[in-house]
């Protein structure tokens, strides 16, 4: 199997895994924090926690661990950052892609200037952005339409919960697989400087 592409699905199902005990927050404990700002506080603390465990062996090398967290931990503060503010502040759709477009770049050039600034950096930053955009939307869709149509036989609690962690799943699909594709992307060893 190509290397990008065993590095691309193991970002997207590994970061999947992360995503849903993220948004297992928001799905049972919501109010935990205090505050929807605190809840996305606590979420942003499971992404920080959970991705170094998931995602560390996307590096090549010693120490992928380490090496993961002190690539990870500035650039995933970074987009929920920007993410977060331009959700509060733009608020609605246009803070969505907002966020997304801001969270995203900052995110992959943290990464890439991690890794030594190999070629490409446009080609990975905007698959990143792509996967990310497109898990986070196809996430909500799959959220809204749940809640539209319901499930047969269940209360509506539950598809609340089935629903919340379902945007999670697609959320850390696509934003896994573009976190797998960018370090894949720049750590190709005939492509660094």
């Amino acid at each position: 199997m190509n290397s990008i592409l065993r590095s691309t699905l193991h970002g997207s199902l590994g970061f999947a895994v992360v995503s849903i005990a993220a948004y297992s927050i928001w799905a049972f404990v919501p109010r935990i924090a205090g505050s929807e700002i605190g809840m996305y506080a606590l979420i942003a603390l499971v992404y920080l926690g959970g991705a170094g465990l998931a995602l560390c062996g996307l590096l090549h090398g010693e120490n992928r661990l380490g090496r993961f967290y002190r690539l990870f931990l500035p650039a995933f503060f970074g987009y929920a950052l920007l993410w977060s503010l331009a959700w509060f502040v733009i608020k609605g759709r246009p803070g969505e892609w907002v966020g997304a477009m801001a969270g995203t770049l900052f995110f992959a050039f943290v990464a890439w200037n991690s890794l030594g600034r190999a070629r490409g950096f446009w080609i990975a930053a905007l698959m990143l952005f792509a996967m990310h955009t497109l898990g986070y939307f196809i996430g909500g869709k799959w959220m809204y339409g749940i809640l539209a149509s319901g499930i047969e036989g269940w209360a509506k609690p539950q598809v609340a919960i089935v629903a919340k962690l379902g945007w999670g799943f697609f959320h850390g699909l696509g934003f896994g697989a573009g976190i797998g594709f960018a370090l894949g992307w720049w750590q190709r060893t005939p492509f660094r400087k």
